[in-house]
């Protein structure tokens, strides 16, 4: 019986550790340990033997379960630290790429069409003063729009240019550039703006805007139509025609609102311009002679235009959008229709 024993201890331990697969170690278990094993066989026999014996190769039975158990649990868990091997063999995963907002998409092709012309790209803060927002554009304290209903103005102390707030246009950023540098200047200003107004299908209270502006001498309406009909056309359609309608705005005189000839419906009317074969894109002017010497430059020596426009209503009357607050709710759905613009 000791040399049974003896003999399954060595050949149990030496098959334990010999498993190469965690198959191979189930099978020697199974061929220890389980009801039909060489063990389970001698364990029918002691109850036949003397006192003394029974007691004795018992405990020494028990003991060899025991090691053989242990062995074959710290086998498996050398099996579980192993990574299983990589099958090159496979197909890869498909990997997604991300791609740009179609709002970011859009932006960047519309200052891409200025930078052509000359016009260098420069983003504005989006905290600002009252006086780069408000008083250096010309917009007097009375104005409608610096109430505190129409503007995000924030809970920071106020210094010498009045209370700061969440810049209502891009505007400002022509404040800035201009107390900067001196002309000649052309300037392609995107980025986020912010309105308390309520949102629905074609309002937001964060919305992007693109400024634009250019100072010398001798710069006049023409040269803003000149712009603003080329940007047209490389940016919509070489057929599109362009509509100047007066307009007021308090920082630049004189002022207009552009519209574009309706494409879809070639001007005849159709849902998409209300049935009036024109759609409205921007605003612009040329720039109010109080805002050039609000920022130190001689009027009578320079002269400047400027435009404005909103990139979430480009890129909806571009892509046929309806609604814009389908660019900010993150539906895949939706952003997906634009990866390969």
């Amino acid at each position: 019986m000791e040399e049974k024993i003896r003999t399954i201890k060595q050949q149990a331990l030496l098959e334990i550790t010999n498993a190469h697969q965690p198959e191979e170690l189930e099978e020697t278990r199974v061929r220890y340990l389980g009801r039909k094993s060489q063990i389970n066989q001698l364990f029918t026999q002691v109850p036949h033997m003397a006192r003394q014996e029974r007691s004795r190769y018992g405990k020494e039975l028990n003991m060899l379960k025991q090691t053989i158990a242990a062995a074959v649990e710290e086998k498996a868990k050398s099996f579980a630290s192993v990574e299983p091997p990589m099958d090159l063999t496979l197909p890869a995963a498909s990997v997604r790429k991300g791609t740009k907002h179609i709002l970011s998409h859009t932006t960047e092709a519309i200052c891409r069409v200025f930078e052509d012309l000359g016009f260098i790209v420069y983003e504005g803060e989006e905290i600002e003063n009252e006086w780069h927002n408000f008083t250096a554009l010309n917009i007097p304290l009375e104005h409608p729009s610096r109430d505190a209903f129409d503007t995000f103005y924030l809970d920071i102390p106020a210094k010498k240019e009045g209370k700061f707030l969440l810049r209502s246009h891009t505007s400002p950023s022509q404040i800035h550039v201009m107390k900067k540098l001196k002309p000649p200047l052309a300037v392609i200003s995107p980025g986020k703006v912010y309105r308390p107004d309520k949102v629905d299908a074609s309002h937001s209270f964060m919305f992007n805007q693109i400024e634009g502006f250019c100072v010398d001498t001798d710069i006049n309406f023409s040269h803003l139509k000149g712009v603003l009909l080329h940007f047209a056309r490389r940016y919509y359609s070489p057929r599109v025609k362009l509509r100047f309608r007066p307009h007021f705005f308090p920082f630049t005189e004189p002022s207009a609102e552009v519209d574009i000839s309706c494409m879809i419906c070639d001007q005849a009317g159709c849902s998409v311009c209300s049935q009036k074969g024109w759609i409205e894109i921007l605003g612009c002017g040329m720039i109010h002679p109080n805002v050039l010497t609000a920022c130190g430059i001689d009027p009578k020596k320079y002269q400047g235009f400027a435009f404005g426009m909103g990139a979430d209503r480009i890129a909806m009357q571009k892509y046929g959008i309806n609604d814009i607050r389908l660019f900010y709710e993150n539906d895949k759905r939706f952003l997906d229709q634009f990866d390969e613009i």
